[in-house]
């Protein structure tokens, strides 16, 4: 993984982040996030991926059903963002991939890894987001008043 500044000012920093054949794309970001101590920002990203696996929350179980996909996939489109959550980053991905066949599927990322390139574009927001247990799904979202 390669990372550079692209532009810093007043409190809000965009970030390409150029990840290799080979690189596990959640934890990479994780690093970096981590890293760089940011709590808001939002990703978008386009690459190629060796293979992926998406998720897909089930409303009625309250829980995310895993799709692997073992085949090479074209990115084409990867969004979402990081928020604060129990005090640390916390990353939330949609992902929509390309199959051979022209198909396409889409989800959360789970986990991927990178062939031959992941092209991120990190922009962290000046506003912290924060993350809070919604009781209703199970699940940790986004408040504004948070």
């Amino acid at each position: 993984m390669q990372s550079k500044l692209l532009h810093n000012t007043g409190g809000q920093r965009t970030f390409a982040v150029i990840l290799a054949t080979g690189d596990e794309v959640m934890a990479c970001l994780k690093d970096f996030v981590t890293r760089e101590k940011i709590t808001a920002a939002q990703i978008s990203a386009i690459g190629a991926l060796s293979d992926v696996v998406l998720e897909y929350f089930d409303w009625e179980k309250k829980d995310y059903m895993k799709i692997p996909l073992r085949e090479q996939v074209e990115v084409a489109s990867l969004l979402g963002d990081v928020a604060e959550a129990d005090g640390k980053p916390a990353i939330h991905l949609h992902i929509v991939v390309g199959r051979r066949d022209g198909g396409a599927m889409a989800g959360h990322l789970g986990e991927a890894h990178v062939r031959p390139t992941l092209e991120v574009i990190l922009t962290e927001s000046p506003a912290h987001l924060r993350k809070r247990h919604d009781p209703e799904s199970g699940l940790a979202l986004i408040r504004i008043d948070a």
